[in-house]
């Protein structure tokens, strides 16, 4: 319940930042920035939440991981021009975790999941103001592990390797010309996972 209310105050600011520099958009049709291609560097603070129905070994004492942590990227890529950029992050989705009580144990229990993913971006330039969709390849290492209490440390641990789809859409705005500011939403599908995704906030340089 948490999350979806983060996620929907997340996705209501979105909105409201795309209505309000929608009416900008006319003042900016003479834009032409004279970087229409070429490399840009940044990074970005976000929010992730997960959802798992159950987890193995564990249905018993923990029915369902729900949880959400700050997660922070590193990417660079290359315009090739207004429309169509390849890009490659890290991506770090930090540790979301929560303790539980079930059965008459308890404890806590965390995941961390971080890995690197290639994009193909394409971008709807209009003026200083883009909406833009995304799709990659999330290659992702990822654990879980949880602890009892009454048992005094680690009784579950869980360490996989793998790759899956990743997708997203938002909106950015360019300032100066070189500056590109984004809010973007973003779902992974990572395997075994009910729902992971995240909101993100990014600025990058264009070169």
């Amino acid at each position: 319940m948490q999350i979806a209310i983060k996620h929907s105050i997340a996705a209501g600011a979105l909105l409201a930042l795309v209505l309000t520099l929608a009416t900008g958009v006319a003042h900016g049709q003479g834009y032409a920035p004279d970087n229409e291609r070429g490399w840009y560097v940044g990074g970005g603070v976000g929010q992730f939440g997960v959802e798992i129905d159950g987890l193995d070994g564990l249905d018993d004492t923990i029915a369902d991981f729900d949880a959400d942590d700050t997660a922070w990227k590193l990417f660079a890529g290359y315009r090739f021009n207004p429309y169509l950029s390849l890009e490659a992050a890290y991506v770090n989705f930090g540790e979301p975790g929560d303790d539980f009580s079930s059965g008459g144990s308890s404890g806590d229990y965390t995941l961390n999941l971080s890995g690197f993913a290639p994009y193909l971006v394409g971008t709807v330039p209009l003026g200083p103001l883009e909406l833009f969709a995304k799709i990659g390849y999330y290659f992702y290492d990822l654990e879980i592990d949880a602890d009892l209490d009454d048992l005094g440390g680690d009784v579950f641990t869980s360490s996989d390797s793998g790759q899956d789809m990743v997708y997203g859409v938002g909106v950015g705005i360019t300032f100066m010309e070189r500056f590109n500011a984004r809010l973007e939403y973003e779902n992974i599908d990572v395997e075994g996972t009910d729902d992971a995704n995240a909101f993100w906030l990014t600025g990058a340089w264009r070169f």
